[in-house]
């Protein structure tokens, strides 16, 4: 049962946010040595089992045409999608020519950590990434983004189409630059009703997952997803990521046997006292009994996390798995 965190990388660690305070987000995602150094302190800081590079998953909206602005207030898209003539305009890219930065930074952390650690890349699915692309920021309940989807379906199709036709070589040159797995994020999907994510956001997973299973492991990380998740389980993805809302059992009850899970502690846990962290990391992992099993966090790690608390989480999940912990259920 190896462990990791989403954000694992972030102004949690001091050394992150010295480098933060002289380089902008976007181009510390853009500059190689620094998205690798970024990647690496908490491999270094926390000794957990897996590098995810450094990045954000609007890089692929900036390739596609869209001009972006990242900061710490959150995402900008000022000229957002809104109609068949925008969706026309998005264009394809090399991912190893308009986003190079990206796999060079991974070539990079593979040769620092060797085979034996495994690197991981990642990408926003085509309904999350579609929400930023049309709403051009993050807003509660991504109005504008459902009537689209509602008054021009087949324009809203083609629009998740050229996000995962553009979604697959992006991939494609994160594992040829070394990664071991790649995470799809999808991280608004439970923004929808079963019925609108079976029919638009689901086949848009499922056109990029056909075309990259067998190279790599999959991980689709989805939230606030539970009236979803026997759906996401036909994403032909490996490995469900799911938050913190749904107890694992209960997932696994829902999803079957055959896909692995990864989760699912509430990242505000790390805020609470030492006793707290490890009781509730030790029942998540005991609810599959490590089996099929990444520990992980129900979703990125809050910026005012301890850093000691961080190394808690994850010491006591390794030491749960090296020394078979298993104590009485403790409640949550």
């Amino acid at each position: 049962m190896p462990v990791w965190m989403m954000r694992q990388a972030g102004r949690y660690l001091p050394e992150y946010r010295e480098i933060r305070a002289k380089q902008g987000f976007l181009e510390l995602c853009k500059t190689p040595e620094l998205a690798v150094e970024v990647s690496l302190q908490p491999f270094r800081r926390l000794g957990v089992d897996a590098v995810i590079v450094f990045s954000d998953i609007l890089i692929p909206a900036e390739a596609m045409g869209l001009p972006l602005e990242l900061g710490d207030a959150g995402p900008h898209l000022p000229n957002p999608v809104r109609s068949k003539a925008d969706v026309e305009r998005l264009r394809a890219f090399d991912p190893e020519v308009e986003t190079g930065f990206l796999p060079e930074a991974i070539r990079r952390i593979v040769k620092s950590v060797g085979a034996e650690v495994p690197v991981l890349g990642f990408a926003g699915a085509p309904w999350t990434l579609a929400c930023y692309m049309v709403e051009g920021r993050t807003k509660e309940g991504f109005a504008t983004v459902k009537q689209f989807l509602y008054e021009e379906p087949r324009t809203f199709r083609e629009l998740l189409h050229r996000i995962a036709q553009a979604t697959i070589p992006y991939l494609k040159a994160q594992f040829a630059a070394g990664a071991a797995a790649v995470q799809l994020f999808d991280t608004w999907c439970g923004e929808l009703n079963l019925q609108d994510y079976q029919e638009s956001a689901l086949p848009a997973v499922q056109e990029v997952i056909s075309e990259i299973s067998g190279s790599v492991p999959v991980i689709y990380y989805t939230k606030a997803s539970q009236h979803l998740l026997p759906a996401a389980a036909r994403s032909g993805a490996n490995v469900l990521s799911v938050d913190w809302r749904v107890e694992l059992g209960e997932v696994r009850a829902a999803v079957g046997p055959k896909i692995a899970l990864q989760g699912n502690v509430d990242p505000a846990v790390l805020l609470g006292p030492h006793e707290r962290i490890r009781n509730v990391t030790l029942d998540t992992v005991n609810a599959l009994a490590g089996r099929g099993h990444i520990l992980n966090l129900g979703h990125g790690i809050l910026p005012n996390t301890p850093v000691k608390n961080a190394q808690l989480f994850v010491e006591t999940g390794q030491q749960a798995l090296l020394q078979d912990l298993r104590p009485a259920a403790h409640s949550r």
